[in-house]
């Protein structure tokens, strides 16, 4: 089935990050601030509500959904939704659904539902681990068990799913530990992805001071490591990705301020309160909660997204300069769609 999502650019849209939760058992400092207000239970849609959503950009060409948060594990009931939103997996490509279900986490989850994901239809998901040091993670995190996360890791590997760990390079912070990643990663058989910081929302922290631009990462990494063209080169998101000869697995950049990866964008973002958000990097948003609860058909809920791909800029405009000029990003923290 060909896209009918098509943006103002012209970009086919086929992948949707789903957001079913703004919760979070851990405060990442990149991400939130130390003292969250979440939304009211009654403003967050039912799995009801985001499963409709989700049929609707499933039949009109969006093949691949990211469940994200939050932490999506700390959703109750999740694995019901799992299992809901995996019986979409298509069995042949010319059948309206999804080619691919994965989902973002912080791995605090993965023990208890390593196997439920698997039995979902999912096979691969994306851990975040910013640091391999107890005391470095829980400072990060502000409440993380490092030995948690890394238990939910080897979960996940146990029960047969790919892992692919996400890393906020951060200056000074973590900018230490890259090779000590590369050799973990290599040894547990997961990717790693590198992500440059982001300016989402107010954090409580400096984003100057966080900011690390991965084109020099990538050059000192290059001194130590061999790097090969690696099959897939994208993966159908924003990461670019080199084959590491020594450890045989992947590592990805993530670079949205220092080369941003506009021109192929094909995703958009439903937050757990059914805003559609067309760019990480734009505060702007339809609410498609209003048409589900207002008694809106599929119809009413796809010219609304329509209306929003004929709004999708040309590129986000993060920013954080070298001066004292004022660091540029929405207003919104990045646990509002999950990143």
């Amino acid at each position: 089935m060909q896209s009918s999502l098509i943006d103002i650019q012209g970009r086919k849209i086929s992948y949707l990050r789903v957001s079913v939760t703004d919760r979070c058992d851990m405060r990442c400092v990149y991400c939130m601030s130390e003292s969250m207000e979440f939304l009211p239970r009654p403003e967050v849609l039912t799995y009801e509500e985001l499963e409709r959503l989700c049929a609707v950009f499933m039949r009109h060409g969006v093949r691949r959904i990211r469940l994200t948060g939050g932490e999506p594990l700390v959703r109750r009931d999740i694995g019901d939704f799992l299992q809901s939103l995996g019986r979409w997996i298509r069995p042949v490509s010319s059948a309206p659904g999804l080619d691919e279900l994965t989902l973002t986490t912080n791995g605090s989850q993965l023990g208890r539902y390593a196997d439920t994901l698997v039995g979902a239809g999912i096979r691969r998901v994306n851990v975040s681990l910013d640091s391999l040091r107890p005391e470095r993670f829980s400072a990060i995190t502000r409440r993380g068990d490092l030995h948690r996360t890394l238990a939910g890791i080897h979960a996940a590997r146990d029960a047969g799913l790919a892992v692919r760990i996400n890393t906020v390079a951060t200056k000074g912070i973590n900018d230490d530990e890259f090779d000590n990643l590369i050799v973990w990663c290599g040894e547990i058989g997961a990717d790693l992805c590198l992500i440059e910081t982001m300016p989402m929302g107010e954090t409580g922290e400096d984003r100057r001071a966080q900011y690390l631009p991965l084109h020099s990462v990538r050059l000192n990494l290059q001194k130590r490591w061999s790097f090969e063209t690696a099959d897939g080169a994208t993966g159908g998101g924003p990461a670019r990705y080199v084959r590491i000869a020594e450890t045989g697995q992947r590592l990805g950049f993530i670079t949205p301020l220092s080369h941003n990866f506009c021109d192929s964008c094909n995703r958009v973002r439903l937050s757990c309160s059914g805003q559609l958000y067309t760019c990480l990097g734009s505060d702007g948003a339809v609410d498609l909660r209003e048409i589900l609860r207002s008694g809106g058909t599929d119809s009413d809920i796809l010219d609304a997204i329509d209306l929003s791909l004929a709004r999708k800029p040309l590129r986000h405009d993060f920013l954080i300069p070298d001066n004292d000029a004022q660091v540029q990003g929405p207003a919104r923290l990045m646990s509002v769609t999950g990143g």
